[in-house]
């Protein structure tokens, strides 16, 4: 890369040698008013990356020599080649306002292509289960014995284990359609902050390829959550806060999405836990909402209302009813885990939208 020349006045970057304010390098844009830094990472330019960082074939970028930490005159924290205006990757210093924002901007900017992707993905195979779940809920009341004790009812055990056997089923089997709609919902939100043009048809078929690959990994996460929750509580809410980045970690970099999440988590402990604290209060009020009118749909039909034509088809319809309701959660709990995971590729090195966008294959 050819040497840039310094400006009388201008400070440089320690370790980087790119004077502020300098011209851009060569095939690289100029930007607000750090017109001589670098606009990040482009996997296809490595020659025009900052001085002074490597890029490796797969993982984050890493520093050579003593990493500048905050630039002299720049914002605090303030890494080169974050753009402070990027529409989704939040800068290291502008804290849980600028991950808002780009939170709230994501769902103004997709919500026409993300909430048909959600609907089909996670509504329905959720409403299929709650179906399932009504229609072979074991018997609920016990018969009494001679001596007036309770006992089970004929065939209560082959119920039990019949209705756990195929809800359990019936989750794994619509797993990868889960998993279709958080990829293809993840590369919507990404194209969509680097300014290319999305479909819902383009973004199922790119979440099709991803689809067993994350299926996979959530699977993985869902059995270690289940390890802390024989624990205990707590151990079962760290594991699901530590794994919590899986998704995006697999989507994005393809390579030990488990390792990955944890040492994200644990790097930078107080910022991960109150983002992803913030999207489960998001989830869980809207699983209120959708548990509330379950309650009453039982209230209304009863809890096994399978049982007569009548009630069934009530019992459907709330159902579906509710499984829609509880859309917008996952549409929040997707884009603020991408938002959350881009936020912490900013603290590791340069990184920006096209940077991901690249990365999504």
């Amino acid at each position: 890369m050819p040497a840039q020349p310094t400006v009388p006045g201008q400070s440089t970057v320690p370790g980087q040698g790119v004077p502020y304010g300098a011209p851009a390098w060569p095939g690289q844009p100029e930007f607000g008013a750090y017109g001589g830094q670098p606009w990040g990472a482009y996997p296809s330019d490595p020659g025009g990356q900052p001085q002074g960082w490597v890029w490796p074939a797969t993982g984050a970028p890493v520093p050579v020599g003593p990493y500048p930490g905050a630039v002299p005159g720049q914002p605090y924290g303030w890494y080169p080649g974050v753009d402070a205006d990027d529409p989704l990757v939040t800068p290291p210093y502008a804290g849980v306002g600028g991950w808002f924002s780009r939170c709230t901007a994501a769902v103004r900017r997709g919500w026409r292509q993300m909430l048909p992707i959600m609907l089909l993905t996670q509504a329905l195979p959720a409403a299929v289960i709650s179906v399932l779940s009504s229609a072979l809920a074991p018997p609920d009341q016990f018969a009494t014995g001679p001596d007036g004790a309770p006992v089970l009812p004929d065939g209560y055990f082959a119920d039990f284990f019949t209705f756990y056997g195929v809800v359990i089923l019936a989750s794994l089997l619509l797993g990868p359609v889960q998993s279709t709609g958080w990829a293809a919902g993840s590369w919507v939100v990404t194209r969509q902050a680097a300014g290319a043009a999305v479909g819902v048809g383009a973004a199922l078929r790119y979440g099709l390829r991803r689809a067993l690959g994350l299926w996979g990994w959530t699977i993985v996460a869902s059995l270690l959550i289940v390890v802390g929750a024989c624990l205990c509580l707590l151990p079962a809410i760290y594991v699901a806060f530590a794994v919590a980045l899986v998704g995006p970690v697999y989507l994005f970099e393809r390579e030990n999405p488990i390792g990955r999440s944890f040492a994200m988590f644990h790097r930078r402990f107080g910022m991960v836990l109150g983002r992803v604290a913030l999207v489960a209060v998001g989830a869980v009020v809207f699983a209120v909402v959708g548990a509330v009118l379950k309650l009453l749909g039982q209230v209304q039909f009863g809890t096994h209302p399978m049982d007569a034509p009548g009630t069934a088809a009530g019992a459907v319809a709330v159902a579906v009813l509710s499984a829609v309701l509880v859309t917008p959660a996952y549409l929040a709990q997707l884009v603020g885990l991408l938002v959350t995971y881009a936020e912490q590729r900013a603290h590791e090195g340069p990184v920006n939208t096209a940077r991901l966008a690249a990365e999504l294959g």
